[in-house]
């Protein structure tokens, strides 16, 4: 049993937020100012957690607690990481869209001023004539400040998608993966190291998968991709290697070798919902070598495809071919 230490907050919706410190741990115990005792047993709760309890209470002293997890920051908000890689990727779409607000409030003024000369050209019989050049200045400015405004609105929406993205790969870099008993690393680790294909779906889904790659196994391993299967229905997942081959079998085992940690904290669901899938679909995704998302798709993934399309990760290749993972999803 682990002890937690941190701070409990009630709220004004009876609500008491607990907030731990920067340990992993799996049983709590705390207790309130009245000094009634609550204990929460989970797997997977680590730093930056944030544990809610509702407590409701009987006519007794016994108290009852409802327990979620959640997980902060976020996946609906955007890290300052991911909106300096947005940047960087596109140098000079801030450029443009100052410009596309400057030509905008240009504009606005000329309309402005174009419609108060209107006003006054329609009081004043005398400047009947003008009412013609003053429309057609009214109706440049409103055009200029429509086309620029559909150019902003346009440039907003994709730095805005752009860094979305950029987040859940983020988010997704920081995520953990078991390589033997003693060793768990990050999805960043592997970065710029290995091409990771996340399998997701039931055990059957991710065995059948398993099968149908290993003809493959030779090209993957060349081209540095390494597996992650993703069992969804809580079923254990058992993998059959041939041993009449040894080296072959090495390979395979060292292609299937990775398993998710605290797979609560990843984010498939998420990917399928913004993909319009079902969650209950079984997917894959496939990264490229500097962490982004290369493909993805309902389904066995494509070992086939994969073998053709990506280049070796050793030979005098190496270094030149490392872009051609793909275009980014």
């Amino acid at each position: 049993m682990a002890l937690a230490f941190g701070s409990l907050v009630p709220t004004h919706t009876n609500t008491l937020c607990l907030s731990l410190t920067p340990q992993p741990l799996n049983n709590l115990i705390f207790s309130t100012k009245n000094h009634t005792k609550f204990m929460f047993c989970g797997r997977g709760v680590s730093y930056g957690n944030t544990l809610s309890c509702s407590e409701q209470r009987a006519s007794t002293s016994i108290a009852t607690i409802v327990c979620s997890a959640a997980n902060k920051p976020s996946s609906s908000e955007i890290s300052s990481t991911a909106k300096i890689r947005s940047e960087v990727l596109s140098p000079f779409r801030a450029v443009r869209m100052f410009f596309y607000i400057a030509f905008i409030a240009s504009g606005s003024l000329g309309g402005f001023i174009a419609a108060t000369q209107l006003l006054g050209a329609l009081a004043n019989p005398s400047r009947a004539s003008q009412v013609g050049d003053i429309l057609k200045g009214l109706g440049i400015d409103i055009g200029a400040v429509s086309i620029f405004a559909f150019l902003y609105l346009r440039e907003n929406k994709a730095k805005n998608a752009q860094e979305a993205r950029l987040s859940r790969e983020e988010s997704l870099s920081s995520l953990k993966l078991r390589v033997d008993d003693k060793k768990i690393i990050p999805v960043s680790s592997l970065r710029g190291i290995a091409r990771l294909v996340i399998c997701a779906g039931p055990a059957s889904f991710v065995t059948e998968s398993f099968k149908r790659s290993l003809p493959f196994t030779e090209g993957l391993i060349d081209r540095g991709v390494l597996v992650v299967p993703f069992v969804t229905d809580g079923n254990s997942l058992c993998l059959e290697f041939d041993e009449s081959d040894e080296e072959l079998n090495k390979r395979r085992k060292r292609l299937w070798q990775l398993a998710p940690v605290y797979i609560t904290e990843w984010w498939l669901n998420e990917q399928k919902k913004l993909a319009g899938v079902s969650s209950e679909s079984p997917v894959y995704l496939s990264l490229r070598l500097d962490g982004r998302v290369r493909g993805s798709g309902v389904g066995y993934p494509p070992w086939n495809a994969l073998v053709a399309q990506l280049p070796p990760v050793k030979g005098i290749w190496t270094g030149l071919l490392d872009g051609m993972d793909g275009r980014v999803l």
